[in-house]
């Protein structure tokens, strides 16, 4: 009768252990999973984020009169105003991947006291960011147009905006005066 109690209590012990080990592959695939979605959407986050600061340079560089300037909505993006032809700078207004809700529009007039201002204090979009606070995986190896990406502490310092680049201004040179024929003869 000893031996099937010993018996007994090594199955236990047994099954135990099993559970043990199963919830502990478990919590490591859950933690895998994880991690890969949000690779994922890392990713998909720099897709859609990067399609807006397009959007918006393709706004302005189609700016009528020569003059370029920054959309006042994101509709203005989807069906642009400006123009008598249907002329779509975006397909389609793009979801943070990471919070499914619209990204936080970044107003064109820059900073003020550290701070972003609002869209609808300045009535332009520079730009989109998240609003995440997540750790990114990626910290480097960013295009040229992202590089202050690198090593930010979370998605909602990733700003995709477009800021014209300055032309420099016309080269004035010094013309040397026309000789006059009827002096030189």
């Amino acid at each position: 009768m000893r031996y099937l109690s010993s018996q007994r209590g090594i199955t236990l012990f047994t099954v135990l252990l099993a559970v043990v080990v199963i919830g502990l592959m478990l919590g490591l695939t859950g933690q895998t999973w994880s991690q890969v979605m949000q690779r994922e959407r890392e990713a998909e986050l720099l897709f859609r984020g990067d399609q807006y600061r397009r959007a918006i340079e393709s706004y302005y560089a189609t700016g009528h009169g020569g003059v370029g300037t920054y959309p006042r909505t994101v509709e203005d993006l989807l069906k642009d105003p400006r123009s008598l032809q249907t002329k779509r700078h975006l397909r389609k207004a793009y979801l943070d991947p990471f919070t499914n809700t619209e990204f936080e529009l970044i107003g064109a007039g820059g900073d003020v006291g550290g701070e972003s201002v609002t869209v609808q204090s300045l009535g332009r979009i520079k730009g989109v960011r998240s609003t995440s606070t997540l750790t990114p995986f990626r910290q480097d190896g960013f295009p040229e147009e992202y590089e202050n990406f690198k090593s930010a502490a979370s998605y909602d310092k990733w700003e995709f905006t477009y800021t014209p680049k300055q032309a420099l201004p016309p080269q004035t040179e010094k013309l040397q005066p026309l000789p006059n024929p009827a002096v030189s003869q």
